[in-house]
């Protein structure tokens, strides 16, 4: 190995490290009694114990970890169904504002998200969609529905017509063509995209926080439930913040491999 291929991987190694270390540092934690999570300095090798993810499953946690699945799921798949299409008509459609068009769509997603709290809070207290399941849906598709239509329609800006156009003239239909040809074809911008739109979904905390009070309660907002006045109980809250990061690790496994061509895809287009 060469000295210049061995400071790289040193350099690699270091910065893998740096970005992985708090998550390392939550999970050890989450498997310490709260004696040994706090000794100075710390042990490196010490008897783990399962406890702190007993009390979690005594508590309420695990209710609120399932309104955070349905939500961030029920977001991500409606938000995928309703944005794609109109993502593929502003790619596919020749007007002159089209341009104007999508960069008005991406504005709603720019816009800082306390600026909205105050109108929803209003309108759902009027309709009755406080703490519901529901109003955390509707609110996420709002906010997903622009990052959707502007990240697919660069994917669709980057395939080839060649192919839908082969398909219109053995017969094909413009439905047909669409869900046959263009989405297999979109399936690495697909998942770039489910993923982003999962991620912002499960990771929200200040729409969780106003629109909520128990019995929609997301998992991100209990995890404050833990911070009281008798003190903070580090040992569920290192613990049910380990269990929140789960399904994100979980969804970028599954869909690595078309989740990298994505992020490619888009990197080579941009």
């Amino acid at each position: 190995m060469t000295r210049g291929s061995l400071t790289h991987w040193i350099i690699v190694g270091l910065a893998i490290f740096l970005v992985l270390f708090p998550f390392l540092w939550l999970i050890q934690m989450s498997f310490k009694i709260e004696v040994e999570a706090f000794r100075m300095p710390p042990k490196l090798l010490f008897m783990p114990t399962l406890q702190n993810y007993f009390d979690l499953l005594d508590s309420k946690f695990l209710r609120y970890f399932l309104n955070s699945t349905v939500t961030a799921s029920a977001a991500t798949l409606l938000s995928l169904l309703i944005g794609v299409p109109p993502a593929y008509a502003l790619s596919r459609a020749r007007f002159r504002h089209s341009g104007l068009l999508s960069l008005w769509i991406l504005f709603t997603r720019m816009v800082p998200p306390i600026t909205f709290g105050i109108p929803f809070f209003m309108i759902y207290r009027q309709i009755g969609l406080i703490d519901t399941l529901l109003g955390l849906v509707v609110i996420y598709l709002t906010f997903n529905l622009s990052l959707v239509i502007w990240m697919m329609r660069t994917f669709f800006d980057g395939m080839p017509r060649s192919l839908e156009e082969a398909a219109y003239i053995d017969g094909a239909g413009l439905t047909q063509t669409f869900l046959r040809i263009t989405l297999p074809l979109a399936a690495p911008g697909l998942a770039t995209t489910a993923v982003f739109c999962f991620l912002f979904s499960w990771n929200d905390f200040f729409f969780a926080l106003i629109l909520t009070r128990s019995r929609a309660m997301t998992a991100p907002v209990a995890i404050v439930n833990f911070m009281n006045m008798e003190g903070w109980e580090w040992g569920k809250i290192t613990s049910g913040s380990t269990l929140i990061a789960l399904p994100i690790l979980l969804v970028a496994l599954l869909v690595r491999k078309y989740l990298v061509q994505g992020l490619t895809g888009g990197a080579i287009r941009g």
